[in-house]
């Protein structure tokens, strides 16, 4: 499959010509070929993004409401197609991408939902006859950069409040899954989007750091929003920082999920399952760390592995749970860290086998923090438990991270795991339920090395518009001089 730039409304080759391959990771085939933009592809986006803004801008809500609501239902039609493609591009297993599809789609009704919600305040002035306004407007040209892992899902929520919001948008795809990227844009021009609202730029690998350098430098970019590893965000902000630019950072994670002595075990159980195993463990709020009390970790060890041990695992295209990881560097990753955990006394109580890109659900029990997997995020199906004792020794190792993104506290004490949640230093915390849940309405975000700012409903508004003070006032008002 053959993929386009998309500019200003239109499909376009890369400047120079050039293309770069996608393998599908599971059976090394050629997933897609797309365009390896250039800096001068970069300013034809930025100009093109710029041209639309003065128009997109002025647009009702009414209309840009309509043509969110319209994108999200070809969004849903075009399921089958983003099934195959992030099959292809990122060796996910269907019901994967058919979940990225849902809620998605969820996440453009949702900014068309919030296109009558950017709202201001009228604020109280001490000067006589003063009419003060608090008034929110577009920020401008919004940069957004999508990761792989949940292709659908990320890419469509760092376009669409923006959008919403009547900014224009460049989105920088994925090397890794581009066919799955450029197609959320085709949604978007289906249903109406003018030329130049949003536009779609994908790079080789190699040209990642000058193309998103050159984004980030532009004048007329004025807002980034990145998801990603915490060691690349780290460069966007610097760089963001360098130039004066907001920037919207959700990175890394290593979500605890604590399990408190009067824990419902097979509650437990289930939400640690579905949180450390769904895609692999490639997911920012995959459960990274399994904090039990050691009152009740035989048990709920015991009944975690043997669930775990009966997930099958193997080709993406067919019955299994865990499919294919990105790359076989990724999964010899997972290798490594079960090596470095066993050879200092880790028990591996499930899975611990690789086949190509494939390996098992694994956990490892008695895990301490001189192990890798204590502290390093996996971003894959192998994950450790650790046992504590006592609720302040698990609020203390839920904390003893670098990240702070998703967390969960089970406990049939309502007001106790309400009491732990508020310790765990983490932008999301559930109660009673597993680290992995998003909702297109809810403020997303985390804290630490995570990032910050906040996707998701309102709080994403603040993030892509300007809050401007203006005042009407009495021309003929007194002046002491």
């Amino acid at each position: 499959m053959n993929i386009s730039l998309l500019i200003n409304g239109a499909d376009r080759a890369a400047s120079g010509g050039r293309t770069y391959d996608r393998l599908d990771p599971f059976t090394e085939k050629l997933a897609s070929r797309a365009a390896a933009a250039s800096l001068e592809d970069v300013a034809a986006a930025v100009d093109a993004a710029s041209a639309a803004f003065a128009a997109w801008s002025k647009t009702g809500p009414g209309q840009r409401r309509t043509i969110l609501m319209k994108a999200a239902d070809i969004m849903d039609a075009k399921a089958g197609e983003f099934t195959r493609l992030m099959i292809e591009e990122t060796g996910a297993t269907a019901p994967w991408a058919g979940f990225n599809v849902m809620l998605a789609a969820n996440i453009l009704r949702e900014a068309g939902a919030m296109t009558t919600q950017i709202s201001g305040e009228i604020i109280p002035s001490d000067k006589p006859g003063t009419l003060a306004m608090g008034v929110r407007q577009a920020a401008g040209v919004c940069l957004a950069i999508a990761p792989w892992n949940a292709p659908v899902i990320l890419a469509t929520r760092a376009i669409a409040m923006p959008i919403a919001c009547g900014n224009t948008v460049i989105l920088k795809a994925s090397e890794q899954c581009p066919g799955t990227h450029r197609l959320i844009a085709t949604a978007l021009t289906e249903a109406g989007l003018p030329a130049g609202v949003i536009n779609v730029l994908t790079n080789a690998p190699e040209d990642a750091p000058e193309i998103v350098a050159a984004l980030i430098a532009h004048p007329a970019v004025k807002r980034v929003n990145f998801t990603g590893s915490t060691k690349v965000g780290r460069i966007i902000a610097e760089t963001c920082g360098k130039y004066l630019k907001p920037a919207l950072l959700e990175l890394g994670g290593k979500a605890p999920l604590v399990i408190l002595d009067d824990a419902d075990i097979d509650g437990a159980v289930n939400a640690a399952i579905f949180g450390a195993f769904m895609h692999q463990g490639q997911i920012c709020m995959s459960t990274e760390r399994i904090i039990v009390d050691e009152a009740i970790a035989d048990e709920f060890v015991a009944k975690l592995a043997a669930r775990a041990s009966q997930l099958p695992a193997g080709d993406p295209r067919g019955h299994v749970v865990l499919g294919s990881l990105i790359s076989l560097d990724a999964a010899k990753k997972m290798e490594g860290l079960i090596a470095d955990a066993t050879a200092k006394g880790a028990k591996l109580v499930a899975g611990g086998k690789r086949s190509g890109t494939v390996v098992e659900a694994t956990l490892l029990d008695r895990v301490t923090p001189e192990m890798r997997v204590y502290a390093e995020e996996s971003f894959g199906p192998v994950k450790p438990i650790i046992r504590v004792s006592g609720e302040e020794e698990a609020i203390r190792i839920a904390n003893d991270t670098e990240y702070g993104l998703s967390s969960a506290v089970f406990s049939r004490d309502v007001q106790r795991a309400m009491a732990v949640a508020a310790r765990i230093e983490s932008g999301i915390c559930h109660i009673n339920g597993p680290t992995l849940h998003d909702e297109a309405q809810m403020p997303f975000g985390g804290v630490k090395g995570s990032g910050y700012g906040r996707f998701g409903g309102k709080a994403a508004i603040a993030e892509f518009t300007d809050l401007r003070w203006i005042t009407v006032e009495d021309s003929a008002q007194h002046y002491p001089f």
